[in-house]
Formats: C-alpha cells, structure tokens, sequence
C-alpha cells in the first residue's frame, strides 16, 4: 500500500469523497475524528458505508478502532467486523501483546459472522506511547495478521511532555526521529511494511512531496494522508520509477543468468546478493502498484 487516507467515520459525505481519491486503502476512522458522544452514530454510519462499498471500490478497507485501553475497541469491533473491512488500525499499540489481543478479539468476532479465521489483518500504530517506542522489537513474529507498522507524533509529543515535534527547519526533532527510525526498523525485523506517518499541512504539496521522497529512500512503502488532495502525491513518490524498475530487472535477470552466484557483474560494476534482494523487492512494490506486469 502506498497511500493510506484517513476519512472520519462520522461522515458519509467525507466518506464519498475519501473513496472516490484513489488511495490504495481508505482507513475509516472510529478514533481522533469522533468526538466522544458521536462514536455508537459512527460505528453506524461507518458500517452501512463500507457494507455498501465493498464490492464497489478498489481500495482496501481499514477501520481505525479506539485504543485498547479506552474500552471502547469491542464495540468498535461488534459494530464493523460484519462489515468485513480488510484490516484494524490499531492506534497506541504498546507492543506486539496488543495485537495478539487484538487478534484474540478479531477471531471470535469473525467466527459470529461467517468469516474466515485470520480474514482481517491488524494495522498497529507503535509510536504514539513511550512504551510503544521502547517496544518496537517485539512485533516480530507477534501474529500472521500483522499487516506492517505505521507510526505517529502528535499523540506520542502528548504522551512525553513535547511542546513540538519538528525544529525550526520544519525537520523532526531526535525524539520523533528516533521513533520514525525504530518504525522502520521493526517492520524489517517483522518483515512487514513499513508506512510512514501523516504530513498535516494538506496545501504544501511540496513539502509533502519532498517529506514522501526522503521516506521512500529510508525504507517506507507508503505514507498515510489526511486529505484526498495528498493522494496523487503519495502515490507518484512510492511508484517505483522506470529507471528503477528497468535498473532492478537487469540486476534479477544477472542473477538468473549466471545461476545465482554471489555476485554478479553489470556494466564493470559489482552486485551482490543484497543488491538482489534490495531489486526484488522494488519490483514486488511495482508489481503491487500496477506499473509492472
């Protein structure tokens, strides 16, 4: 997935306008866009829109829940598991724990409504406490239905006293570095995606751009989005270019060629296997958005 557009839960008209912005998974929110006393009217609304949207978009489907902790996530989870999204954003995940008990939950609710056993896969946000950055290791291995990491700020800045997450430059400070880094880095050791997290200034299209560019060379597969207007966006930065994908086949077909070696030789420079895996890689995320038969 490259891009991943947030829509409140609570609107059908935003609803519309986020399935309708080509984003490869719609994220219906149930969590920081409800206020407290519309939640039971959006897990309604949000469960008769995506019913009526299921076999009529090409986006996936993800319902972002209320945090383990509130109480609120079963309801959450009564209301839009007979909907049969494609996957729960997790918010506030402190450890792979969390989602081995989100799973636990999304089991039996799939059993109470026909689905099969693992159908809904689990979308954590793991920065967005102190102890979710300090755990960032243990989603390796934590369930089948881990979809890949994603990571926040705003709520983590909350959690530890931060007056700001970037410095003057508009760049991150250490603290929300380190916890874009441990993102990454655990979606690698979990050998899931990693998806970076929201640009929140919707009319720096620039910035956003650069911000997408500088996430794909770090390792991210995606980004989230906060307005339909980011999509286009998103979606050009992630897309492997031609160059890139012409660049990665030469270096598989080598490979194949010469029976995987260790190495190979294109052009008088040397490629090893990590070079090769770095080339599949790039041509499954091609593959995966549609520019690469």
């Amino acid at each position: 997935m490259r891009s991943l557009l947030f829509v409140p839960g609570d609107s059908e008209r935003k609803l519309e306008k986020g399935f309708e912005a080509g984003a490869d998974a719609v994220i219906v929110d149930l969590e920081d866009s409800v206020a407290a006393a519309s939640k039971a009217a959006a897990r309604a609304t949000a469960a008769g829109f995506i019913s009526s949207q299921r076999d009529r978009t090409g986006s996936a489907i993800y319902v972002r829940v209320n945090d383990l902790s509130t109480g609120l996530a079963d309801d959450d989870l009564a209301a839009l598991v007979v909907a049969k999204p494609d996957g729960i954003m997790l918010p506030k995940s402190n450890s792979g724990q969390d989602v081995q008990q989100m799973a636990a939950k999304l089991r039996v609710h799939e059993a109470e409504n026909g689905l099969p056993d693992g159908a809904i896969r689990i979308l954590p946000i793991i920065t967005e406490t102190a102890a979710g950055v300090l755990a960032a290791a243990s989603y390796a291995g934590a369930s089948a239905r881990l979809a890949g990491l994603t990571w926040g700020a705003e709520d983590l800045s909350a959690a530890i006293g931060a007056r700001a997450t970037r410095d003057e430059s508009g760049r991150y400070t250490d603290v929300f570095r380190l916890a874009r880094t441990m993102t990454i880095l655990a979606a690698g050791a979990a050998e899931v995606a990693a998806i970076d997290t929201v640009f929140p200034d919707f009319r720096d299209m620039a910035a956003l751009g650069k911000e997408c560019r500088e996430a794909e060379r770090d390792g991210f597969t995606g980004k989230m989005a906060i307005h339909p207007a980011q999509v286009p966006v998103i979606n050009a930065a992630f897309t492997p270019s031609a160059e890139a994908v012409a660049r990665s086949r030469a270096i598989v077909d080598a490979f194949a060629a010469a029976g995987n070696p260790g190495v190979v030789g294109i052009d008088g420079k040397m490629y090893d296997r990590p070079h090769l895996r770095l080339a599949e890689h790039l041509l499954a995320r091609a593959r995966a958005a549609g520019s690469l038969a």
